[in-house]
């Protein structure tokens, strides 16, 4: 609805009456963080609430100025002006519907001391703008030398220099609670929560904490890389960090991630994080300046790391086993498991990592062997190509631990160590998730299914489709079922494999080789010429 012209009272379609000129005002306000961080009176006074009523006693004194609309940016910084609301003024602005900008202060419209006076000496000129500064008692229409006097380029070189001394005592203070091991991030890595009486103390989230501990398992025991892990979550219906921090834990959390599935960068970050053994490690990023906005990667030897500040989910000897495994090279099948001697096999003469390489022969056998990675990759001439297959390693490794155990002769002692990372843990079984899973969406379909004859009733579907769909229904419902009978057989099966360790050995201790004993028993596996192996072994010197 138009309104009328406040001179005449007559509705015009030009944007200004003939006999008077209607200022169409854009009131702006804005409040950064950094407003509410000094003392409470003047964090009152640049309240969006305050600002409002300013502003709005100050318009009731001119009948030539009308508000067109407010625009409000609460917690954006002055020194950029990239702000959602600040740009949707300016639009509005090129398309002629505002002529008049109104703030509380020169400090509200921003803290650039070169962007403030860019605007207002020659942006709002330029677009016949008129600028009002209410504190500062600038009208650039009514009293157009208030703008040009070397007040003005004064208080914005002060409003300039107090976002700059601001963020040197924020960048000050948090450097200080980094140092001190506080954790200082707006969330909690997945996995924990903020304590509810300290903010800067992490504490265990048993739900999230079981999947973290999961994936760590998976990735030493099972031989499973970020992509195998990935497929197995999301077969799972586990949702992926941003989902359950937004729904389980209704934090205000998003990030480029839309869909709720894991992908493979998310493991990657996981296994490499050091917080799941109880450290706070930060300071891995920082913004270029308190004007330049960009975030930049800060050396790693700068970071701050403050040990044992919580509780830890994963235990420090698998965190460095699967950094070890993260380092190296680990050839993932196509499967999406990882082979039995990845991360483990090394060049005995340049240290590199062992390649794998596969030959067919005209009779279609398949054989694996495994060549330096220097030789194959860099350089013919740095290194030999110590080709071995793998057949021959794994003859060699198993005698090789066989007789190390023969030798110690307590290998009972050391197969009931082995036998302790296998017992039951303190959180759900793979297993147990699954059929959680089921259940919900048994309950799911149930719902559904009960819905069925009330909308047969009220003739949404016809009677055919009403008894199509409840057969579908109770179809699904019934492989569910027997999905979960399936799931609890193997269940009891895999408890009892993997809590009796000691059938992996014969009654004489010889060990029978797989991916589990090589990582428990085996820290590397060096390869040299001539099919020579030397096995470094957990439990004992070389």
């Amino acid at each position: 609805m138009q309104k009328g012209c406040v001179c005449c009272g007559n509705i015009n379609n030009e944007k200004y009456c003939k006999n008077s000129k209607v200022w169409r005002a854009a009131v702006y306000i804005r409040l950064s963080q950094e407003d509410c961080n000094k003392e409470e009176q003047k964090s009152e006074s640049n309240s969006i609430t305050s600002q409002k009523i300013l502003i709005q006693e100050y318009i009731s004194n001119y009948k030539d100025i009308e508000i067109y609309d407010e625009y409000i940016d609460d917690g954006y910084t002055g020194t950029d002006f990239n702000r959602p609301s600040f740009k949707k003024m300016i639009n509005d602005i090129s398309y002629g519907v505002v002529n008049c900008v109104i703030v509380k202060d020169l400090s509200r419209l921003g803290r650039n001391y070169i962007e403030v006076g860019r605007y207002i000496e020659q942006l709002f000129p330029l677009w016949n703008v008129r600028f009002i500064a209410i504190n500062d008692m600038i009208d650039s229409y009514e009293n157009p030398t208030s703008v040009n006097t070397i007040i003005v380029p004064f208080k914005n070189l002060i409003n300039d220099e107090y976002s700059r001394d601001t963020s040197l005592k924020i960048k000050s203070a948090l450097n200080g609670r980094r140092k001190r091991g506080e954790f200082v991030g707006a969330f909690s890595p997945y996995g924990y929560v903020k304590s509810d009486a300290d903010k800067h103390k992490l504490v265990v989230d048993k739900e999230a904490a079981s999947i973290v501990k999961k994936i760590f398992e998976w990735k030493i025991y099972d031989g499973l890389g970020a992509d195998g892990i990935c497929k197995k979550l999301n077969d799972m219906h586990i949702i992926n960090p941003t989902a359950y921090k937004q729904k389980k834990l209704k934090l205000n959390y998003s990030n480029d991630n839309i869909s709720y599935s894991w992908c493979p960068s998310t493991i990657r970050k996981i296994l490499k994080n050091d917080v799941y053994i109880g450290n706070i490690t930060q300071g891995k990023r920082k913004v270029k300046s308190y004007k330049v906005h960009k975030v930049e990667v800060v050396d790693k030897n700068d970071w701050i790391s403050v040990p044992n500040m919580h509780e830890p989910i994963i235990d420090k000897d698998l965190f460095y086993r699967v950094q070890s495994l993260l380092d190296s090279e680990t050839r993932v099948e196509k499967n999406g498991v990882l082979s039995m001697w990845a991360g483990l096999l090394k060049c005995g003469n340049c240290g590199a990592s062992m390649s794998k390489k596969n030959y067919k022969s005209k009779y279609g056998k398949v054989y694996e062997y495994y060549m330096c990675g220097t030789y194959m990759k860099k350089s013919k001439v740095m290194c030999t190509k110590h080709t071995t297959e793998v057949h021959d390693i794994e003859q060699c490794v198993i005698d090789g631990i066989n007789k190390s155990i023969k030798n110690i002769g307590n290998y009972k002692e050391i197969l009931n160590n082995i036998e302790l990372r296998f017992k039951k843990k303190d959180f759900e079984s793979e297993n147990d998730i699954i059929i959680t899973s089921k259940i919900k969406a048994i309950e799911r379909i149930k719902e559904i299914k009960d819905g069925l004859y009330e909308d047969w009733k009220e003739g949404y579907i016809t009677k055919e489709e009403f008894i199509e769909y409840k057969k579908k229904y109770e179809s699904n419902i019934e492989t569910l079922n027997q999905d979960m009978i399936d799931l609890k057989k193997s269940q009891c099966n895999n408890c009892c494999n993997k809590c009796d360790f000691s059938k992996i050995f014969s009654k004489n201790g010889v060990i029978k080789l797989n991916r589990n004993i090589i990582v428990n028993l085996v820290n590397k596996i060096e390869i040299y010429e001539n099919k020579k192996v030397k096995i470094f072994v957990k439990y004992n010197n070389e």
